[in-house]
């Protein structure tokens, strides 16, 4: 039995996990807390920050973020590959970083703008 707080909303029920049971879910308040709990165990996700160098800009870097979860397993490995990515300004929010991360079908994308110096 695995124990986890609930982060799908402010809620945070306790959760516990019955590996041994089918992954069965109790002390969830709604269904998503159940499939949070389920997938956490089986195949965990997260949604990744960090930030992008920019050249010509009035910042150095700019913030960015996957557009959907990534298999945690991953999450190092696509941080990484930013390490080469430099960006010419101005880049605004929403613009596309880097498509297909590691073919998870998550692409790295723009969470700030830096305008040209």
């Amino acid at each position: 039995m695995t124990e986890l707080i609930c982060i799908v909303c402010p809620k945070g029920c306790h959760l516990k996990v019955d590996e041994e049971n089918g992954y069965a879910v109790t002390g969830n308040s709604c269904e998503k807390g159940a499939a949070y709990g389920k997938k956490e165990l089986t195949n965990p996700t997260r949604v990744v920050t960090s930030t992008v160098r920019v050249e010509g800009g009035e910042k150095r870097r700019v913030s960015v973020k996957t557009s959907s979860d990534i298999p945690k397993s991953k999450m190092l490995e696509a941080v990484s590959l930013l390490n080469a990515v430099t960006l010419t300004a101005p880049v605004h929010i929403g613009d596309l970083v880097l498509k297909n991360i590691l073919d998870t079908g998550a692409d790295f994308v723009a969470t700030g703008t830096v305008e040209k110096e």
